[in-house]
């Protein structure tokens, strides 16, 4: 049976199985309204769960060595994924119940009423945090160092190319990939968090004041941002960054990189706080302090800032996610951040190759997918914060 045929079949088969499952509810409840009002969208969504959970379970109890004798990447790769959500979420939880048990009365009161999404995403923040900050100190090796060891298999099995000294293996070269994923979160997150930071400063500062002043400020700053967002953005970036690398080098261009992306993503920041602020200028509590006499900055700081604080909250973690994954586009493209620093989207591209190693060697194809996934671990976890954050300053409810 072909892929298309299978699917087509499959797509059929959990059609009529959510036919089934709301036709059965309302026979079984003696129709009552929930499967009575239920549309037929939510009953296909039913059973196409049901189809996946036990796709997963069938797919998890799969044999991971082929009758050939090879191992199977794909049964290893989903036990892998398997394993690291069940693990993340008994970590996320156990955080939970000591967030509820620890601390000031503030932050348990924030931890009982937190969603499991929500502590994972601060675990998994607080654990690169450390990675970041402690570096040099956890790190087994340094990012620089060179081994006489290159292309080292990880798991540390010695019968299958591993070394107990480099549990997650070599490069091509010889550096630890270990010590460069530790050094990475330091290089990789702690730049995009600086540049998020100046952007939302370039970006709300002068957002608030356009909405605040209006007139012909507004126009001038709108024009000109209207100007850098109708450039694709990465593409901008690369130009100015291959500009500024005639000039500067080394850590020289690493600041001009911040810099560069910093505005080109105020851009966004200020398109958002500018609308913001003009909702927020013409409500009469700002009418009060311009009456007193207060100055452009108490106005902008002290009562346009606190009531925008949710949709900047929101746009504060997007932005970050999309900084992040700017820069690790441009170190993939080789703009970014230069070696011998290390660099989370400089390492999947040195160790891209490896992949053409997944149908007989899977352990050595998963070199790649280390930083991938510490990238995507991070996207994750910072929507889950950002989203429960939003929930609680907007005063949404379940």
């Amino acid at each position: 049976m072909s892929g298309w045929t299978f699917f087509l079949t499959a797509l059929a088969v959990v059609a009529v199985a959510g036919w089934l499952i709301r036709f059965a509810g309302q026979k079984a409840t003696g129709n009552k309204p929930y499967f009575r009002d239920m549309p037929y969208a939510v009953a296909f969504g039913y059973a196409l769960a049901a189809a996946l959970v036990l796709g997963g379970v069938w797919l998890y109890l799969q044999p991971a060595v082929t009758e050939a004798g090879t191992p199977d990447a794909s049964v290893l790769y989903f036990r892998w994924a398997v394993h690291g959500i069940a693990a993340g979420a008994i970590a996320a939880f156990l955080f939970r119940l000591l967030g509820r048990s620890v601390g000031t009365g503030a932050t348990r009161k924030a931890f009982r009423g937190m969603p499991l999404t929500a502590s994972f995403g601060i675990l998994v923040i607080l654990v690169y945090a450390v990675l970041a900050i402690f570096a040099g100190l956890i790190a087994p090796h340094g990012q620089e160092q060179v081994f006489a060891q290159a292309n080292v298999v990880p798991g540390g099995n010695p019968a299958t190319g591993g070394n107990p000294d480099f549990p997650l293996g070599t490069d091509q070269i010889g550096r630890d990939i270990l010590s460069r994923l530790i050094y990475g979160a330091q290089n990789t997150v702690g730049i995009a968090f600086a540049t998020t930071v100046l952007a939302f400063f370039l970006g709300g500062s002068l957002g608030f004041l356009a909405a605040t002043l209006q007139g012909w400020t507004d126009q001038i700053l709108s024009r000109a941002v209207d100007v850098l967002m109708a450039i694709p953005s990465l593409i901008f970036s690369l130009l100015l960054i291959t500009v500024a690398s005639a000039w500067v080098s080394g850590a020289g261009l690493t600041v001009a990189m911040v810099v560069i992306i910093a505005v080109i993503d105020s851009t966004r920041v200020f398109r958002l706080a500018r609308a913001v602020g003009m909702n927020i200028v013409v409500m009469d509590y700002i009418e009060a302090p311009k009456l007193r006499g207060e100055g452009l900055p108490y106005l902008i700081f002290k009562e346009i800032l606190p009531n925008a604080t949710a949709p900047l909250l929101a746009e504060f973690g997007l932005r970050f996610c999309f900084v992040f994954l700017t820069i690790s586009a441009l170190s993939f493209l080789g703009l970014g951040i230069q070696p011998p620093l290390a660099d989370w989207g400089t390492m999947v591209k040195d160790l891209a190759a490896f992949i053409n190693y997944a149908a007989f060697a899977p352990q050595i194809a998963a070199a790649p997918l280390l930083a991938a996934g510490a990238i995507a671990l991070l996207t994750v976890a910072v929507n889950f914060v950002v989203d429960w954050m939003l929930h609680r300053s907007s005063g949404l409810k379940e």
